[in-house]
């Protein structure tokens, strides 16, 4: 038995003048699962969740969410669909409780208040002044907003960006208790490690087109049947002679010096065949080790381009890999 898609884009398309943020974007989001939107900065994926959520129009394409038309249903939407955006911000003086409280008066059937303090870790913060809370509790604030009126989907856009390491795990701690209670999620990142900790599945979004959809394991997969081989020479040897030992070796596809070390990229007998390489060359080595190849590494394989690099050219070309 196959079940209707929580939310379905098909051939999205939004641009500002003569800039195309979103130039063709299909995903389909199944129910109780976390579905990742991974790119990076302006790479289209906050104006895609946006048109999904019905705060922007799209320019062509087709949005279905919970069986809804955003454009046309955005009142019975807002009452079934909870948004966390990038960027907000409440009245200093306002008090956690205060704003809660509010935002339930919105909604026929909310949730306790009180529950989802406790559940986001926020009881003893309940008197507290927007102004007052640290930056990891004022995202667990905004979340709480978004789950107040009792949402099937939840939006979360850039969540963790700009927390410090325990704040990030202690929030990706509660989306994970959200998802386990039954809401399906959208989670907009271009944190890679973010997206393998929380994700069933991805669309890595690149130049406003979805480059690749799949778990984490399958896009790694889909981009590097190969190795990375790290490998620390005994001595200190010049970047130039350590790179044009390489020339010519087969299965190596991307190399580069990192902190003195040679960083390998490749398939089939790499391992063996650089180090027969940099012995040729009177290159001894101290260090050698096999290392898995991460999202990140699949994201610059896919895209061609880095999750902080600066915005490449429009592709006119090309379409999603799914696995």
């Amino acid at each position: 038995m196959t079940t209707t898609p929580v939310v379905r884009a098909e051939h999205l398309r939004k641009a500002y003048g003569s800039t195309v943020a979103v130039a063709d974007v299909s995903l389909s989001v199944e129910r109780g699962e976390i579905y990742g939107v991974l790119g990076r900065n302006g790479a289209g994926k906050t104006t895609t969740v946006e048109m999904i959520a019905g705060l922007r129009r799209p320019d062509g394409g087709t949005v279905s969410v919970l069986g809804l038309d955003p454009t046309t249903h955005a009142a019975a939407l807002h009452q079934k669909v909870g948004l966390q955006l990038q960027e907000s911000a409440m009245p200093d003086r306002l008090r956690v409780r205060e704003a809660l409280d509010l935002y339930a008066s919105f909604y026929a059937d909310p949730a306790d208040p009180a529950d989802l303090l406790d559940l986001l870790g926020l009881t003893a913060k309940r008197d507290a002044a927007f102004k007052d809370l640290s930056g990891g509790q004022k995202q667990r604030l905004s979340v709480a907003l978004a789950l107040v009126g009792r949402p099937e989907l939840a939006i979360l856009d850039e969540l963790t960006t700009g927390l410090d390491p325990h704040a990030r795990r202690e929030t990706w701690a509660v989306v994970e208790a959200i998802r386990d209670a039954g809401v399906t999620i959208m989670l907009v990142t271009h944190l890679m490690e973010e997206a393998e900790r929380l994700c069933d599945r991805i669309a890595l979004i690149a130049s406003g087109r979805v480059a690749a959809v799949g778990t984490p394991a399958q896009i790694v997969a889909l981009a590097h049947g190969e190795q990375v081989l790290r490998v620390r020479p005994a001595a200190p040897v010049a970047d130039d002679v350590l790179l044009a030992a390489l020339t010519g070796v087969p299965g190596v596809r991307d190399a580069r010096v990192e902190d003195r070390a040679l960083v390998v990229h490749g398939g089939g007998a790499v391992v063996q065949d650089v180090l027969v390489a940099l012995a040729r060359h009177d290159v001894r080595t101290s260090d050698v080790r096999l290392e898995r190849a991460s999202l990140e590494d699949a994201f610059v394989s896919l895209t061609g381009v880095g999750p902080d690099d600066p915005a490449p050219a429009l592709q006119t070309a090309g379409s999603a890999t799914e696995v």
